[in-house]
This record gives structure tokens, sequence and C-alpha cells, in this order.
């Protein structure tokens, strides 16, 4: 089984994931916004199994819908490399698609939030739009 590594900026803080992403998407809400200092968030899930090395500082974020996803940092660099949402930290991980540094990672296949996509935004053919989050 093919597995992968994401890491900070500096490489203190890396993920490795197994498998192919469960599903691979772009955020435009306006917390991803901010959070990633980018116009959308660029993201890849994958089953746990999953290992990380170095040492994270952790900030956790009410969605929409109520869910608590805590996000993981660099306390050297400040790169988010991930997150779980909180009571499927043992199912699923959500990796920053940048984080993983490989041009030919696989492209989105779902964006939500598309009521806050800037106009000058144009996603690849085929994505599935989602107005809003579809959970």
């Amino acid at each position: 089984m093919r597995s992968r590594t994401a890491s900070c900026s500096c490489g203190q803080l890396r993920i490795e994931v197994r498998g192919e992403p469960l599903g691979v998407g772009v955020c435009h809400c306006l917390a991803c916004q901010r959070r990633t200092g980018s116009v959308f968030a660029a993201l890849a899930s994958f089953a746990a199994p999953y290992r990380v090395f170095g040492t994270a500082t952790e900030y956790v974020r009410v969605g929409d819908q109520g869910a608590r996803f805590r996000f993981r940092f660099c306390p050297v660099c400040g790169t988010t490399v991930f997150h779980t949402e909180e009571g499927y930290e043992h199912a699923s991980v959500s990796v920053a698609v940048g984080a993983f540094a490989d041009p030919g990672f696989p492209p989105p296949r779902d964006s939500v939030y598309d009521c806050r996509r800037h106009s000058w935004v144009r996603l690849p053919p085929g994505i599935t739009i989602h107005d809003k989050d579809p959970v």
C-alpha cells in the first residue's frame, strides 16, 4: 500500500498516511480562507491509521453544523498540516494538499462553500460544486 508524507515548511511536523485519498476537495468558507491565508483550502481525507511525527499546536474550530475540528499546525513555522473531527480521530484525517508538495497529487472532486468562492477562481471540469457544506 502506497504511503505519502506531508510536512510543514520547516519539516518539524509531519504526517504519514497510507493508501489513496478517500476524497480530495476545496473549501471556500471564510474560516478556511483566514486559516490558510489563501482564497480556499485544498484538503485530502485519508483513512486511519496515520502516523504523526514532531510537535503540533492545536486549534479547535466549530463548524456551521456544530462539528468540532481540531487543526494541527507547526509551532515553529506556523504551517497548518492536518486536522481531525472530534469523535472521528480514529477513523480519518484531513491533510492540507499543499503539505505533500506533490504537483501530481490527485485533483479535487468536490468544492464546498461555493457561495464564498472568489469570482476569479476557476475550478477543474467535472468537480461537484456545493453552495455550502453538504453534510
